[in-house]
């Protein structure tokens, strides 16, 4: 195994972190600084970090969590803001959000260790699909504005590429995007003329939120962690 990818998997840093660590000489294979993040480490050489011999890679955990509005999408903030790492208790494990949702959404987001397939699910080359239930504003939603959507709009960061919509009521629609702009389904929404006053994300490639509570997470398993794999191949 790489030495970055092995701290990464041991919950020091991201992967990106943990290579700025190697390059500043604070790591130690077998006694011996190692400045290289490719250097390939035997899974019973010791491995430290200033010192401290590293317990090893974690096991890779990945749980779905319902995020309340109001939570932030990060491990940590400066503002002192609720995050969602605060509501899946991992004592031991360095867990961290797969993508974002913004602070006024609400809805199904992933909680990992594991940098590869966080790093998967939200490639753009994937095209991992996200569902999402909306309430509009400005009246009911008209056919127009479906159509457009269906279609793919222009936003000030470029052309999406067409959506999956369909109409739940008069100021609801149920949309799946494979992109991962941020506000992305906010933003088409008021481009088409109808304000988003509601969002939930409601699915995750092959996973759905169910009947999961605002603030509930589970672990997922092995058949989950498959269908999530074998997602955009």
């Amino acid at each position: 195994m790489r030495l970055a990818k092995y701290l990464a998997h041991a919950g020091v840093a991201s992967r990106r972190a943990a290579e700025r660590l190697i390059a500043e000489g604070r790591v130690t294979v077998a006694g011996e600084q190692v400045t290289d993040p490719a250097h390939d480490v035997e899974q019973a050489s010791p491995v430290a970090l200033d010192g401290r011999v590293l317990r090893g890679p974690e096991p890779r955990v990945l749980y779905a969590l319902h995020k309340p509005v109001g939570v932030v999408s990060t491990a940590s903030d400066t503002h002192g803001r609720p995050t969602v790492v605060e509501l899946v208790p991992s004592p031991g494990l360095r867990l961290y959000p797969v993508g974002r949702l913004d602070i006024d959404s609400s809805g199904l987001i992933l909680l990992t260790n594991d940098g590869e397939l966080a790093n998967r699910l939200t490639h753009p080359r994937y095209e991992v699909p996200k569902t999402y239930r909306a309430r509009l504003g400005d009246g009911p939603v008209t056919q127009r504005a479906l159509a457009a959507l269906r279609r793919g709009v222009t936003l000030d960061d470029g052309p999406t590429a067409p959506a999956r919509v369909r109409r739940l009521g008069p100021d609801r629609i149920e949309i799946t995007i494979s992109e991962g702009r941020n506000r992305q389904v906010r933003r088409m929404c008021q481009a088409v003329g109808h304000p988003v006053r509601e969002l939930v994300r409601t699915g995750f490639g092959p996973l759905r939120l169910g009947e999961l509570a605002p603030g509930a997470h589970r672990l997922l398993g092995e058949r989950d962690l498959r269908g999530l794999r074998e997602t955009g191949t």
